[in-house]
């Protein structure tokens, strides 16, 4: 049966605190580790949100250029989410769009596919959990886009990104320290 998610690689980011694009982060290996964490884990398609930087892209992504990515995470988000609407003509009939960011490298196709098994479905939204603390990828089901993309519209500022509209919502947490620390990396001696 072929996947019914698709993937968002959040990534458009100037990495001030880390002194560069993470985008560029370790000759692109953060890239390359995404979007493998995303092809392999269980996405039928992977697209990329550039804005700070836009390096040559791993085979089989696509790219969703952010042109106000300095503006915040949720500007990201939202640039993003519209353009998968757009690029799948509003009529996709996909369960759910994964969130997952370039700076948790340790994060593996296996906590991706641990989250889409726990997956309700359209209407539901997953997250992972690292020894009880929210982190990425985030499974954000088909009947939350519209919400969430008004959300961001009326809060589309600073690094929160989906976070003040996933708080209002039933967030299903899955557990996976046991398979990666979940560490978002902001230096580069983290």
């Amino acid at each position: 049966m072929p996947s019914r998610y698709l993937g968002i690689i959040l990534a458009a980011g100037a990495g001030n605190r880390y002194g560069q694009p993470k985008i560029l982060a370790h000759g692109g290996a953060w890239l390359r580790t995404a979007t493998a964490t995303l092809q392999q884990g269980g996405c039928a398609r992977v697209y990329i949100a550039t804005g700070a930087a836009r390096p040559p892209l791993p085979p089989g992504t696509t790219e969703i250029h952010v042109p106000g990515w300095n503006t915040g995470l949720g500007t990201t988000v939202h640039a993003a989410i519209t353009a998968l609407d757009a690029l799948t003509c509003n009529n996709d009939d996909r369960d759910g769009l994964v969130l997952h960011t370039i700076d948790t490298p340790d994060v593996g196709a296996d906590v991706l596919a641990r989250l889409i098994d726990h997956h309700p479905g359209s209407w539901g939204i997953t997250r992972a959990l690292y020894q009880g603390r929210p982190g990425h990828p985030v499974i954000i089901g088909r009947d939350h886009w519209q919400p969430l993309l008004a959300s961001l519209a009326a809060d589309a500022s600073g690094d929160a990104g989906a976070r003040h509209y996933l708080r209002g919502q039933q967030v299903i947490g899955i557990e996976c320290g046991d398979l990666a620390t979940g560490a978002d990396i902001d230096h580069p001696d983290s």
